[in-house]
């Protein structure tokens, strides 16, 4: 039924067409600095045009085929090292224009099924669910296309508002030159993955395109974890902060938090999908449907509903967000205290973790996760003891705040929204 979807929208395989022209024609305009970047684009754009033909003739695979020569044009000034930045805003949009042609415009159509999966309380793929994720996505793209761009030698000076030279300083350190590619380049094209993956797919996404919700908690759970990681690593491994990183790394945090619970819909169809006999690896490419139960009209809400999910949404519990400013204040601490040497680093490190878990806790979906600062408070309170450079005053600060934050783990908080068969696995 999707590949259908894909192949039935003509007139976007012909607007389509015209963009494989664009980068045809755009080495003659752009005057490419890399020759292999040039021929990349111009052998790119003569497949576009190649396989949108063919999606005109019914061939079901050419649409997906075309989706890839997308993702590759986007991908292809980081590979190249362009120096040149019009060449990379416009492989860029292309690349994106191309992606969101051939996928994300023909699946926009509604598909049948029930709108909230059974048991739920609400659905966790409507629009009000997803565009702030795709918000968030967007505006780290734009802080990370920033960074890129200073990495590949477009901008002169990087801004950082707050640690002056310090972003400079971790795009062109050791570590950021261990990367192929620019490795902020890399996070930008993630982000823009982010995006994609997020406007893809109707409100039953959940059930109709289970692969797609997997591919899109890929991109923003994993990911964005070992990006905050990264940022977290990058006081210990460079000795500087970077304010766009750190920036990002909070907003990638809400994007961790704010996906989960469609993640759980997609698994929880899936299980329900075997216990009827269905196979589900073909639920798992093909979705599917389950008994209607009760629709979620999503951006068709009233305004006082919308403002009752956004009161929602910013009211995690006292716990949690005690939690995270800890976490905050654990990193902050050995600057404050005097602390050096490994002792300090395991303090920016386990608090940093800290503010992770407590935030992607903070998700009624994620409530369970908030356990791991049970391991991260004792890891807290004992390392000033068995690693060098802590002050007695150090120790002892470490030792309260370590036994506070495993004390702050413990309560669950308040669980507003009913989740079918995972309720009982939210303790």
């Amino acid at each position: 039924m999707m590949t259908g979807m894909v192949v039935g929208e003509r007139w976007v395989h012909v607007a389509v067409m015209t963009l494989g022209a664009w980068l045809l024609a755009a080495p003659s305009a752009l005057a490419y600095p890399r020759a292999a970047l040039a021929w990349s684009d111009m052998t790119s754009g003569a497949l576009v045009i190649v396989l949108a033909a063919l999606t005109l003739t019914g061939r079901r695979w050419a649409p997906w085929a075309n989706a890839l020569v997308g993702l590759w044009v986007m991908f292809a000034p980081l590979l190249f090292w362009t120096p040149s930045p019009a060449v990379y805003a416009v492989d860029t949009v292309v690349g994106a224009l191309i992606v969101g042609l051939v996928v994300i415009v023909p699946m926009r159509t509604p598909m049948p099924g029930t709108d909230v999966p059974p048991g739920w309380s609400y659905n966790p793929s409507t629009w009000v669910q997803r565009l702030p994720i795709v918000a968030l996505a967007l505006a780290s793209f734009f802080m990370a296309r920033h960074m890129a761009a200073f990495q590949l030698g477009h901008l002169e000076t990087a801004w950082d508002p707050i640690f002056g030279r310090g972003t400079a300083r971790i795009l062109t350190s050791e570590v950021s030159r261990a990367f192929p590619v620019s490795d902020a380049g890399l996070g930008a094209y993630t982000y823009m993955l982010e995006v994609l993956s997020g406007l893809m797919g109707d409100t039953r996404r959940w059930a109709t395109m289970p692969w797609m919700v997997a591919m899109f908690g890929v991109a923003v759970v994993p990911l964005g974890i070992v990006s905050i990681v990264l940022v977290i690593l990058q006081p210990v491994a460079v000795g500087a902060w970077c304010t766009l990183c750190l920036a990002s790394a909070v907003l990638m945090l809400v994007m961790v938090a704010l996906s989960l619970d469609e993640i759980v819909a997609m698994v929880q169809f899936l299980r329900l999908g075997r216990r009827r006999g269905l196979s589900a690896w073909v639920l798992f490419w093909h979705g599917g449907t389950v008994p209607p139960r009760v629709e979620d009209r999503g951006l068709a809400r009233p305004a006082g509903s919308w403002r009752e999910m956004i009161w929602e949404a910013l009211r995690p519990p006292w716990t949690l967000v005690a939690s995270a400013l800890l976490g905050v204040w654990v990193m902050a601490a050995p600057d404050v205290l005097g602390s050096t040497g490994t002792a300090a680093d395991a303090d920016r490190i386990l608090g940093a973790l800290a503010v992770v878990v407590a935030v992607t806790a903070m998700a009624e979906a994620g409530r369970p996760v908030r356990f791991l600062n049970l391991l991260l408070g004792a890891a807290v309170a004992v390392a000033p003891w068995v690693l060098p450079g802590a002050s007695p005053l150090a120790s002892l600060h470490d030792t309260a705040a370590g036994v506070a934050l495993m004390l702050l783990s413990l309560p669950r908080g308040s669980i507003r929204q009913r989740y079918g068969g995972a309720q009982r696995y939210l303790v």
